[in-house]
């Protein structure tokens, strides 16, 4: 019985990826890089997903899921939320709040001040 619950254990071990690993392998399996970018930064009239609040992200996933949008934009997530379960609905939102940019080199640095007139 504990060779059948240690191997068990182990198994569980080695396929133990974390929500935020799951979240990420879904969000490109699902293709939501299409329209909300390759890092969550939201692309034309799609909006951002980067580091926004988990229990709002969640409360919409499980609206569309439901079949409920609050625009005619907005209905067009449907379709990708209705075959979700609260697991990866949890996944996405923790890999959408928990996000860290790897190449922060590639932001627009805000931090630029101006001297001078910027005259001849």
């Amino acid at each position: 019985m504990r060779f059948i619950f240690l191997t068990f254990f182990i198994l569980t071990l080695l396929d133990a990826k974390s929500a935020y690993e799951k979240g990420k392998e879904l969000y490109v399996a699902k293709a939501c890089y299409a329209c909300h970018g390759h890092k969550l930064e939201g692309m034309h009239m799609y909006p951002m997903l980067a580091n926004r609040a988990k229990g709002y992200l969640s409360y919409k996933l499980k609206r569309f899921r439901s079949k409920k949008a609050d625009t005619q934009q907005q209905e067009m997530m449907i379709d990708f939320a209705v075959g979700l379960s609260d697991e990866d609905i949890d996944n996405l939102t923790t890999y959408f709040t928990d996000y860290v940019e790897d190449e922060l080199q590639e932001r627009y640095d805000d931090s630029y001040q101006v001297h001078g007139d910027g005259g001849s």
